[in-house]
């Protein structure tokens, strides 16, 4: 049975995973390090890791497999998401592929290096009301695609 496997710590489309979720009769699991309100329904399960590094990654990297779909902004948990055959999304809806991750963790490592050599490069772009939509289409589109098999 499909499941959506959430890094719920940032992620901006909770909302949208569990209005999608509840049309498709989708089970989602919610992943954090500290406790988050998520709706009281049978599909939602809240999993509260501990406070160490990369808990709630290790967790959905272990939990991820070919029946799930992960929600992150994590690019090396996309990727380890991926090896497991897992389809990945981030909260902008953009795909994490086998063809794309390598580029994304080589931007990664750039950015961080810039970073700590002083540079002022600025974060991500705020967050859109297109890149709301433009996730609900990517979910929905990476559901159909596993009830497909």
């Amino acid at each position: 049975m499909p499941k959506i496997l959430v890094d719920a710590d940032a992620c901006p489309v909770k909302e949208e995973i569990y209005k999608v979720a509840f049309r498709r009769q989708v089970a989602v699991v919610v992943v954090s390090n500290m406790r988050l309100r998520v709706p009281d329904h049978p599909l939602i399960e809240r999993v509260v890791v501990s406070d160490s590094f990369d808990a709630a990654d290790d967790w959905i990297a272990e939990a991820a497999g070919p029946d799930s779909v992960v929600v992150t902004a994590d690019i090396l948990l996309a990727d380890r998401c991926l090896k497991a055959g897992a389809q990945v999304l981030s909260p902008t809806g953009k795909p994490f592929t086998t063809a794309s991750i390598g580029g994304a963790i080589a931007t990664r490592a750039i950015m961080a290096d810039l970073r700590a050599g002083g540079d002022a490069i600025g974060g991500p772009p705020p967050f859109r009301k297109e890149d709301r939509s433009r996730f609900l289409q990517a979910l929905d589109t990476a559901l159909v695609r596993l009830e497909r098999g």
